[in-house]
């Protein structure tokens, strides 16, 4: 069993290897608390929870590392344009990052933390860096000299002299414009810490370096996130890292984007999609399912047409599985994913190849419910929840035990008042009146309502829409 991943800095598919064995550590850069989430910033959490799954199923120790940025520029502008304190925006915003993972299922990370915890760790970091002759300090500001690192740039393979670094306000001094800043000087109203250079804030770059060398030491297996993040982010903690004697990251793993009208889903552009929106107007497993079966390095184009087929896909494995628990009762995931499965999975973690051979397995299961081969059913049934369990999506995983339409109790609503139809259908039926029972049947169809005959009585799902 090896299982390999795309590697950014390789540009290739590499077996993966873990530093130590039975073990693997993790880094993915969460989230800048400015705002609320938008489904693309949650499509990155879920990538990397496949991710963490896969290599849990296979035997795995994960450390999983999701950092929280909750001090930067956006914040503190966003802070002084809401008249608020700076801490209450990245609080607030941070609790419905966490919201926003758990509604879609996403585990809990090992360790989350914050970057306004570790101003020591990265004071100490720039001491070094300082001592080694990769950075100094100017106007109370602290700036690494990238032309002193050699490998600067190789991630996102930029020639440094083609590279324009723009001006920031406040950054004086600078032996070259390139330099970026990881200790910015202290300007009126902002928030502050104290230094051996005077007072100031953290620069984002250096938060994740100093958090990542904190968690996981001075190697660790992966570094993830968004393909954005590559220049400049991953390539200045990279190079911070480094300089400072680390090995740091041996694969670096990058999700793609979910765009809209083929631009990135962002706050700024005005395209974004609320999480906190989208979970009253979709089930919540129905979104992880939406963001996270396309593979991770393909583009996800947003629209509601996509939505609905997504809808209607995980209807028909939902359907089965509740088919399946009232003619068998409860059913326990198989030990074993099929190896077909588990074959795409270690590809890269090829997931639409993995929930090709989900939905192959329910066709069959359905074949044995029609044949009456319980048995079979049933061991297709344990084999779909072993698959189901990895992508997070088994409807019978007592986390979606709760899970309610639109935000609220709709679906029993919606269940009565179906349920007063059908009941009129089946009086039709039972004089015989075949044209009232069909056509009322028909207009369930056209309302996206799906009615199947079984023999504990008719039984309705959302159909397409």
């Amino acid at each position: 069993m090896t299982i390999r991943l795309y590697d950014t800095s390789a540009r290739q598919i590499r077996d993966f290897t873990p530093l130590t064995p039975g073990c693997v550590s993790i880094y993915l850069c969460g989230a800048t608390v400015q705002a609320a989430p938008h489904i693309g910033h949650i499509r990155s959490g879920l990538n990397f929870d496949i991710m963490r799954r896969w290599f849990e199923y296979r035997g795995y120790d994960v450390t999983f590392i999701r950092n929280v940025t909750d001090i930067d520029d956006k914040i503190i502008t966003k802070a002084a344009e809401q008249g608020r304190p700076w801490w209450s925006i990245g609080y607030e915003n941070e609790r419905a990052f966490n919201e926003g993972y758990s509604a879609l299922g996403c585990l809990p990370p090992t360790y989350e933390p914050r970057a306004t915890g570790h101003v020591t760790e990265m004071v100490e970091m720039m001491q070094g860096l300082i001592e080694r002759g990769h950075a100094y300090e100017a106007d109370g500001n602290v700036y690494f000299d990238v032309r002193s690192f050699p490998g600067y740039l190789e991630l996102s393979r930029q020639e440094l002299d083609n590279l324009l670094q723009p001006a920031s306000d406040g950054e004086t001094g600078k032996r070259d414009p390139r330099d970026f800043a990881m200790w910015k000087s202290a300007k009126p109203g902002e928030p502050t810490w104290g230094t051996p250079w005077g007072r100031g804030r953290p620069g984002w770059h250096l938060e994740c370096s100093a958090m990542a060398h904190k968690y996981l030491g001075t190697a660790f297996d992966i570094h993830g996130g968004g393909l954005d993040l590559i220049f400049p982010h991953h390539e200045n903690e990279i190079a911070q890292a480094k300089a400072f004697g680390d090995d740091f990251a041996q694969y670096w793993v990058h999700n793609a984007w979910v765009t809209m009208a083929g631009d990135k889903m962002s706050k700024s552009l005005g395209n974004s999609v609320l999480v906190s929106e989208m979970v009253k107007a979709w089930r919540p497993i129905v979104l992880r399912y939406y963001l996270g079966t396309p593979h991770y390095r393909s583009m996800i184009e947003y629209s509601e047409e996509s939505l609905r087929e997504a809808e209607s896909a995980f209807a028909r494995i939902e359907g089965f599985v509740q088919r399946v628990v009232e003619k068998a009762g409860h059913v326990e995931p198989s030990a074993e994913v099929p190896p077909a499965f588990a074959e795409a999975m270690d590809d890269d973690l090829g997931v639409p190849q993995a929930l090709a051979i989900v939905h192959t397995t329910v066709r069959q299961g359905n074949s044995a419910l029609a044949a009456d081969d319980k048995e079979a059913a049933v061991a297709r049934l344990a084999e779909v929840r072993a698959m189901l369990g990895v992508l997070g999506l088994d409807p019978l995983d007592p986390h979606w035990a709760g899970e309610t339409d639109r935000g609220e109790d709709l679906h029993g609503v919606v269940d009565s008042l179906v349920r007063l139809v059908l009941d009129q259908r089946e009086a039709a039926r039972g004089r015989k009146d075949w044209a009232t029972a069909d056509a009322i049947r028909d207009q369930l169809n056209q309302s996206g309502l799906a009615i199947e005959d079984s023999p504990q009585g008719p039984r309705w799902s959302l159909g397409p829409r």
